[in-house]
């Protein structure tokens, strides 16, 4: 098997994805040929060289819809024999469209492709495509399904996570984010969102506060507590836990992930392509995987994933240096922490998205290129990314430097 190397990643900024967010007026298109136009400048990048576009996004409907990956690829100027193609597995689709771009290069199929994803949710609301688990009760019950945060709110009842806990890990993210923004950390890889005129309309991550406080963030009611009792998902999630006797809601908006806009993209290539194309890899792809979890915890699955991928590689936890995975709610990284007894200060070091939001599509690429930039400016070798996804499932990645 051939090696896939990852040549360069950027990202746009996060802008709040409301009406009033600083990204509503710019649409999924123009935020993924912003990520394209990016790779393609900063890399000199002849792009009839590029033999695949791979772009995650979680609700490609209306102008969000019909392949928007081949439509942001003739946006961004590419050659027009360069194909796109749109993925989805919810939460990991950014994570998983990278690794369907290096799946080909490391069967010796293709040689050079770009992987990310792209999510507008101010412009193309949360859910806009629907979700047949939800909708059709015939698989709906016998998988005992609940909304996203009633789960969180299970994880946190079933593995004793309180109130304090989940809010403190909060308090952190926003304090870590707001740092490595202050310190430069993110400066070489987040590309300005700009108008037709050259102006900058984003250059940074829009829903950062630095002052979040533990008093703050106990003002706020828990967010899923009437859906959970008076929508009958607490009972479901009970059923599908009897050892847990009720549900205990600590999630709110302050504590769980950021409902944004943004767009990243990462270039793929195996080692000819590096030497025919210029390009210097920063690091190699070691391993990848996808894994179906608990349903009725429904957001365990780096969990489960992680422990798959590193029997795969022969590796151990102690191997890997970072860890990155996606802040949808804190009780899932409180659980992933608790699950493998690890060191807070080798996970997201650099906060995650309960402070700078979760762009559905987009987020698995975007975790991705902070690991790389972070290993790189600590000077260390081997990093892990994983993210829970809807309907029960994980995808986690290893990277080492190059």
């Amino acid at each position: 098997m051939a090696d896939a190397f990852i040549y360069d990643h950027v990202r746009t900024p996060r802008g709040r994805g409301k009406a009033d967010g600083a990204l509503h007026e710019v649409t999924a298109i123009r935020l993924a040929e912003t990520a394209l136009t990016a790779i393609r400048e900063r890399n000199t990048l002849d792009t009839a060289r590029v033999e695949d576009v791979v772009l995650g996004c979680v609700d490609p409907v209306g102008e969000a819809g019909g392949d928007i990956a081949r439509a942001a690829v003739l946006g961004a100027g590419y050659g027009a024999k360069v194909p796109g193609i749109q993925i989805n597995r919810f939460c990991a689709s950014g994570l998983d469209a990278v690794a369907f771009a290096a799946a080909p290069i490391m069967a010796g199929q293709k040689d050079l492709a770009i992987g990310g994803g792209v999510e507008s949710m101010g412009r193309v609301g949360m859910g806009a495509s629907g979700m047949a688990l939800a909708m059709d009760p015939s698989v709906a019950i016998k998988s005992y399904f609940t909304p996203q945060g009633v789960a969180a709110d299970l994880i946190a009842t079933k593995y004793g996570f309180s109130r304090d806990e989940v809010d403190a890990f909060a308090v952190q993210s926003h304090k870590r984010a707001a740092n490595a923004w202050d310190k430069g950390y993110f400066k070489h890889s987040v590309v300005p969102v700009k108008d037709v005129n050259g102006l900058t309309i984003l250059g940074r991550d829009e829903t950062i506060r630095p002052n979040t406080d533990m008093q703050a963030l106990g003002a706020l009611k828990p967010s899923f507590a009437m859906m959970g009792e008076q929508g009958g998902f607490d009972a479901v999630a009970v059923q599908s836990h009897p050892e847990v006797e009720f549900v205990n809601h600590v999630h709110h908006a302050g504590n769980s992930s950021g409902i944004v806009d943004g767009a990243a993209a990462v270039l793929v290539g195996s080692k000819r392509a590096g030497r025919v194309n210029g390009l210097k890899p920063r690091a190699r792809i070691k391993g990848f995987a996808q894994i179906g979890s608990d349903l009725g915890l429904l957001l365990t699955g780096p969990v489960d994933v992680t422990k798959l991928l590193l029997k795969k590689t022969g590796m151990e936890l102690a191997d890997i240096d970072l860890i990155e995975i996606n802040e949808a709610f804190s009780s899932v990284v409180l659980r992933f922490m608790q699950a493998f007894e690890l060191d807070p200060a080798k996970v997201n070091v650099n906060g995650g998205a309960i402070a700078m939001g979760h762009p559905l599509g987009a987020t698995g690429a975007m975790v991705l290129g902070t690991l790389i930039d972070e290993l790189e400016r600590r000077d260390l070798n081997t990093g892990l990314v994983t993210l829970c996804v809807a309907a029960g499932m994980g995808t986690a990645m290893i990277v080492e430097r190059v």
